[in-house]
């Protein structure tokens, strides 16, 4: 190989092909001949590339852990409210489980990218008023618009984290693909981080049981909060100081996940027919079928962020093309289904709200559909189809303020 080394010097491409067919060969031949290359600029260059160490996994600084550490300290304490101050639980976590995690996720974020007071004004207003407003709807176990306000609060929030992700900058579309980056980076770390705060959970009851000491109930009141509270917070710092250490984890789970999804989604699609089963007068079969829904889109959502970098159309493409082409039909299904129980029922604000966001996904799903499309055909590139799906999300947030903020008064609280 040193000859061909030697000769391949003057011709980058062939030699970064020659790296790729044996990387140990080439990377311990390369080392023997570099006393003799020394001084040859693309010799440096290999060099450097070959013997470079890469930095070990980053912990962030003191002051990043000591803002966790009061951060998860004042969330935690937030999420014992009803034991501190005699609370009913059903009204209180139902209310405000989602300023447990992203007031703090804000502060994180704030304080990393030095935002000004004139862009903290909208995240922080916005959110005092809505534990201010959420807090005094009025108590009913009944209420639909009071379940749909609890259900979709903390997704407003998540919207509103991903503004002050954005350094509160609108126009960055770059941007909101890196959020949804790491959010699917997040999600990953922080289901590690739980699995291994569960198993140290059992170990230590199990231990302190063996010797006759019963914990159970002073861990998960204290402990197991405080460690649910800091969570989030934990898998943040660990994404955002070390962003090679799981930028390559999200990618392989789309690429594993989304053709198995598919092909679930294919076979459901039969079974139904198979089945009998329809969502026009089940209503709880129309409920799943949402669901479904929603969970195929965040699916597809996820995979064109993670497919973004890439400069050519592969096989994840075409599968996203058919995935959204199928999703598509399953918006059909489920839209015709809702009209169907509107017309014959009246409206309700359970089915105004799931006609709302269907309506939002289909228009989505088709934008993206034909975006992807191009891109197969070559009339377009990978880039335009997540620009295209960021685009669209502000719509998204619009609807669930709508939904959380205004249908309680248009319906009068039912």
């Amino acid at each position: 190989m040193n000859e061909q080394l030697l000769s391949l010097l003057d011709q980058p491409a062939e030699l970064e092909k020659l790296y790729r067919k044996n990387k140990t060969a080439f990377t311990r031949n390369f080392t023997e001949l570099y006393p003799s290359l020394k001084g040859n600029p693309l010799a440096e260059a290999w060099y450097e590339r070959l013997h470079f160490e890469a930095d070990g996994v980053q912990w962030g600084t003191k002051s990043d852990w000591l803002f966790i550490l009061i951060a998860a300290a004042i969330a935690g304490t937030f999420a014992k409210f009803p034991t501190l101050f005699d609370i009913k639980e059903e009204f209180f976590y139902p209310r405000n489980l989602g300023f447990v995690v992203f007031p703090f996720l804000y502060a994180y974020f704030i304080r990393k990218n030095k935002l000004p007071l004139s862009a903290m004004l909208v995240p922080l207003v916005t959110t005092l008023l809505a534990v201010v407003y959420i807090n005094f709807l009025p108590k009913s176990e009944t209420s639909d618009t009071l379940i749909l306000a609890c259900i979709h609060l903390p997704l407003f929030l998540w919207g509103m984290l991903g503004f002050v992700y954005s350094g509160a900058n609108l126009k960055d579309l770059g941007k909101r693909l890196s959020y949804l980056n790491y959010n699917g980076e997040t999600i990953i770390v922080g289901g590690i981080l739980l699995l291994a705060g569960g198993l140290l959970t059992g170990i230590t009851i199990g231990l302190f049981g063996l010797i006759g000491i019963s914990i159970e109930n002073f861990y998960f009141e204290y402990i197991a909060v405080y460690g649910l509270a800091a969570a989030p917070l934990l898998a943040t710092l660990i994404t955002q100081t070390n962003p090679e250490l799981v930028n390559k984890v999200p990618p392989i789970v789309a690429k594993i996940f989304s053709p198995l999804v598919l092909l679930m989604l294919l076979s459901y699609l039969v079974a139904i027919v198979y089945a009998g089963k329809d969502p026009y007068n089940d209503r709880d079969f129309l409920l799943l079928f949402n669901l479904l829904l929603i969970g195929v889109m965040a699916l597809i959502f996820f995979s064109v962020a993670e497919s973004f970098s890439e400069k050519k159309v592969s096989y994840m493409t075409w599968i996203l093309v058919f995935l959204s082409l199928t999703t598509l039909l399953v918006n059909g299904i489920a839209l015709s289904a809702i009209a169907f129980r509107i017309s014959e029922w009246g409206i309700t604000p359970n089915r105004m709200a799931v006609l709302g966001v269907n309506l939002l996904m289909l228009v989505h799903l088709v934008m993206v559909s034909r975006q992807l499309i191009l891109t197969v055909i070559g009339k377009s590139k990978l880039e335009a189809v997540g620009l295209t799906l960021v685009r669209y999300l502000p719509i998204y947030l619009l609807w669930t303020a709508i939904v959380c903020f205004l249908f309680p008064l248009f319906f009068g609280f039912k």
